[in-house]
């Protein structure tokens, strides 16, 4: 088997796994089964061998977990499509969260994701991103590992207090640019952030399995609440993709990817996001397609995709779009255009039309040609379509062959540590030197107070003493009577007097 059965229009309609790395678009409005055609292809990769790693937004992907269940409904379409070997199973999953609770613990540390991607995970101003660029510099040309929130808050503390020196060397570093960083910390910190930084770090390896059986492993993970922080959502798939980028080697067209990559609510990748970040994104979907990796995006409107981006998404399934709205009939205009036409269906009139389970779809054919759209039935997948259980989710889960590796936290030196230990050997005074060392200096002696009679006989650094007087006084009148005697001895001898 090469290829993914997506359903059957007046014929059946395929996606080819050697352009599964083509990228693809999953799009429709809320409840016309957008989840079920994500299902559909995420076990049809992994048939192929090929691993998965998807977000589960509403808890229901996790239904590819657990085998399905027959009914009637689900038979008569099995048959009308013309399913062969149809039967109900469940996929090798493994479970991720980034809050470690309903999967094992995402990690990754500070370095790797950036100053980029964490000034957009903090929601940092132009300004602010400046001084965590100069941060992350300061820190690679010290050696400091930034593994965790409190080496990077270590850092920043660094930075204030050493200002002077490193704005002349790095450029100019304010503290209210560094305390504004600090509150962006804290609230990522409140939002659970800080234990998506740590170690163990995630392993790209460990997205690449096999079971057994050689099918490919669907790593789902939880998103549930992570979707309720949409900056670090975004930031944690983009960091992930952006990894698989910078880390997997050139392999080309392959008869299967090595991996496929979905992307669920991709329009909080790109609401609000930066110019060069959006380019970086282009950047990414436009070249690992040689790495061997697909990425297919998912969203209510195709326009919530740059066209940059969306022009590179060669596998298409488009579901109900209601067009209530101007934006809506707009967005039905664009999903109509981008499609190949298919001289026997009116594609803008038919996207209102199409029912639950239903799609236009266009997929790449031979030599990379797309085509013409075709409106087909989505064939059912053969996991459950739905949610599963605390008690079959643990159960999975002690099933997992990562989670000794990662179900426990790591902490090791870095530069927190680092940072404490070079402020306790500045404040420490100098020891003194060990006896018996004749090039040793000699100890001072332990300085004595002073008592009331040595500061009356003495005096003070402010006041002479009583000693003191009665020497200056002493000499004074010495002084005075020898001084007299010279004058008159002079006088006398000058005047011709007798002494």
């Amino acid at each position: 088997m090469s290829d993914i059965l997506i359903g059957k229009g007046e014929l059946p309609v395929r996606l080819l796994g050697k352009y599964g790395n083509r990228h693809g678009l999953v799009a429709g409005a809320t409840g016309t089964g957008k989840s079920v055609t994500l299902m559909v292809m995420a076990e049809g990769f992994s048939r192929l061998g090929v691993p998965v790693v998807m977000a589960d937004v509403k808890g229901d992907i996790a239904g590819l977990a657990m085998p399905g269940s027959s009914n009637e409904k689900i038979a008569a379409r099995v048959q009308q499509i013309g399913v062969e070997g149809y039967a109900n199973e469940a996929s090798p999953v493994v479970f991720w969260d980034l809050y470690g609770k309903l999967g094992h613990p995402l990690r990754t540390t500070v370095s790797e994701v950036g100053p980029a991607l964490m000034s957009r995970m903090l929601e940092l101003n132009d300004t602010q991103s400046g001084v965590m660029d100069i941060a992350f510099k300061l820190a690679d040309d010290h050696g400091l590992l930034l593994l965790d929130l409190d080496d990077l808050r270590a850092l920043l503390n660094h930075v204030t207090e050493n200002k002077a020196d490193i704005s002349k060397q790095y450029g100019l570093v304010s503290p209210q640019s560094v305390a504004a960083i600090q509150r962006a910390l804290l609230r990522l910190e409140q939002d659970g952030g800080e234990q998506f930084f740590g170690e163990p770090a995630l392993q790209l390896a460990d997205l690449m399995r096999q079971d057994m059986s050689g099918r490919g492993v669907i790593n789902l993970i939880a998103a549930d609440q992570l979707i309720l922080r949409p900056r670090l959502y975004s930031s944690f798939l983009l960091w992930l993709l952006s990894e698989l980028f910078e880390t997997l080697p050139e392999v080309g067209d392959l008869e299967v990817p090595k991996l496929v990559f979905f992307f669920d609510e991709a329009h909080l990748l790109f609401d609000d996001c930066p110019p060069a970040l959006q380019q970086r994104v282009e950047q990414v979907v436009r070249l690992i397609r040689s790495k061997g990796v697909g990425v297919y995006f998912c969203s209510q409107n195709p326009d919530d995709v740059p066209d940059e981006v969306l022009g590179q998404l060669g596998n298409r399934v488009q579901h109900a779009l209601r067009a209530f709205t101007p934006r809506d009939q707009k967005a039905v205009r664009t999903a109509a255009e981008t499609f190949v036409q298919n001289p026997k269906l009116d594609v803008a009139r038919v996207i209102g039309e199409l029912g639950v389970g239903e799609a236009l779809v266009s997929m790449l054919q031979d030599k990379g040609v797309p085509m013409p759209v075709e409106r087909a039935l989505i064939a059912p997948p053969r996991c459950r379509m739905g949610a599963i259980t605390e008690a079959e989710r643990a159960l999975v889960r002690s099933r997992s062959p990562v989670g000794g590796k990662y179900d426990t936290a790591v902490n090791r030196e870095s530069a927190f540590e680092m940072l404490a230990k070079r402020a306790e050997q500045a404040a420490a005074p100098e020891a003194p030197a060990p006896a018996g060392n004749p090039g040793a200096p000699a100890p001072q002696a332990e300085a004595k107070t002073p008592s009331k009679l040595d500061e009356f006989l003495w005096g003070t650094k402010r006041r002479q003493g009583a000693v003191e007087a009665a020497a200056k006084s002493a000499t004074r009148t010495v002084a005075n009577g020898i001084g007299r005697q010279i004058l008159r001895g002079l006088l006398g001898g000058l005047l011709g007097g007798k002494r």
